[in-house]
């Protein structure tokens, strides 16, 4: 199914990177910014992790509104707001001005947010499964790019035009949004129903845990392999930024497979697939560097799987969550995005503190194999649960 309301895809890949963008593509501004406002350097990572926060709450609420009123006038005004909010970070005189529009710009979660409900309004879950697919391999190269192209903004221009740079993005979303997003939320006959319904479901609860939890690994992966990179193997800077993108090839090549895979088989089965690969990978890289000495290829060549598996699974598991009760696409895919993000903090914070104490490539591989465990348990949950029990 898919209907004449749906928008270009290019569309769909704007607002879901501008999510992405928001967060990254200023990070090598982040010492300049110190430096500008006269703030210590952990001060200015409030910039980071208050942003982190906000979108969490942030996504609670849009996802509801969006469910109420519409998926198009959300955007718009999502999209106004963060148009404002950049060009009061250009304009901001003081740390305090800065940090409150930079929060002003995590209602850029909408960009996801939005993104997913109108592709599960416009397509059935089988669908809806594999263009969440191919969005999410185009997308993967965004944590790449971004602070690639902020880096040399920072160095061109100063931290001011990467704020320059979101403000014509804000810009640019505004048209496409007003020239290509119809309103695709789900019409109803009768009253539309409450969240109540979805709270309720162990099914979506499973399905938004998978995605979550998956996304989960990623995140202790980040935080855990330089440490233990540069403790263990010694590697330098462009070693390791070689080793940290194998997880997000592993993603887009698991992406486009999914993808292609859900329209064939059930996207549970895909999403089930994806975690046994992940933890497959993993328990093979706890034997190999049990039998052998650990090497930097050995680590990266082994977390390539949760790359691999996140691709097969997140998308499948984020289409899953929003065909639970489709008329409130808007509500599941705003919980899932804070509870992504929510555990997400917490799991960099719990990994970051375990490597520091035992920065070994088993202690990291055995810590990532206890997250996807748990994802693999709610997947399973999900996979051999009837549709008719969430309700």
């Amino acid at each position: 199914m898919t209907t004449t309301a749906s928008p270009r895809l290019i569309t769909l890949i704007l607002l879901t990177a501008s999510s992405t963008l928001s967060l990254n593509m200023f990070l090598p501004s982040l010492p300049a910014i110190a430096v500008a406002f006269d703030v210590p350097y952990g001060t200015a990572t409030f910039a980071i992790a208050g942003y982190l926060a906000m979108t969490a709450v942030l996504a609670l609420i849009i996802g509801p509104i969006s469910d109420r009123i519409g998926r198009r006038p959300t955007a718009l005004a999502a999209v106004i707001l963060f148009l404002l909010a950049s060009i009061g970070c250009v304009l901001a005189q003081s740390w305090t001005w800065f940090l409150i529009y930079r929060l002003g710009q995590g209602v850029m979660v909408s960009g996801f947010i939005l993104a997913s409900a109108v592709v599960r309004d416009t397509r059935d879950h089988a669908d809806a499964a594999s263009l969440l697919g191919y969005i999410a391999g185009a997308m993967a190269v965004a944590p790449l790019l971004g602070p690639m192209l902020g880096g040399v903004l920072q160095d061109a221009f100063g931290w001011r035009a990467n704020f320059y740079v979101y403000a014509a993005l804000g810009a640019l979303l505004l048209i496409a949004i007003a020239i290509d997003l119809r309103e695709t939320r789900i019409k109803t006959t009768g009253p539309r129903p409450g969240p109540g319904p979805l709270l309720r479901a162990p099914r979506f609860w499973a399905y938004a845990l998978t995605m979550a939890l998956s996304t989960c690994a990623f995140y202790g992966f980040l935080a855990g392999a330089p440490i233990v990179a540069a403790q263990s193997f010694g590697l330098s800077g462009t070693t390791l930024g070689i080793g940290l993108g194998s997880i997000t090839a592993g993603f887009m090549a698991g992406s486009f497979t999914g993808a292609r895979l859900s329209k064939r088989i059930h996207p549970d089965t895909v999403m089930f697939s994806g975690r046994v690969l992940s933890v497959s990978g993993l328990v093979t890289g706890l034997l190999a560097l049990s039998l052998t000495d650990p090497s930097a290829l050995s680590l990266f060549a082994f977390t390539l799987f949760i790359g691999l598996g996140n691709g097969l699974t997140t998308p499948t598991a984020n289409a899953g969550a929003l065909s639970v009760i489709p008329e409130r696409s808007g509500t599941a895919s705003g919980i899932t995005g804070a509870l992504t993000v929510g555990l997400g903090a917490l799991t960099t914070l719990a990994v970051g503190w375990a490597m520091t104490a035992t920065p070994t490539p088993t202690a990291l591989l055995a810590t990532l194999l206890a997250i996807k465990l748990a994802s693999l348990a709610t997947a399973w949950f999900a996979w051999r649960t009837p549709p008719a029990s969430s309700l």
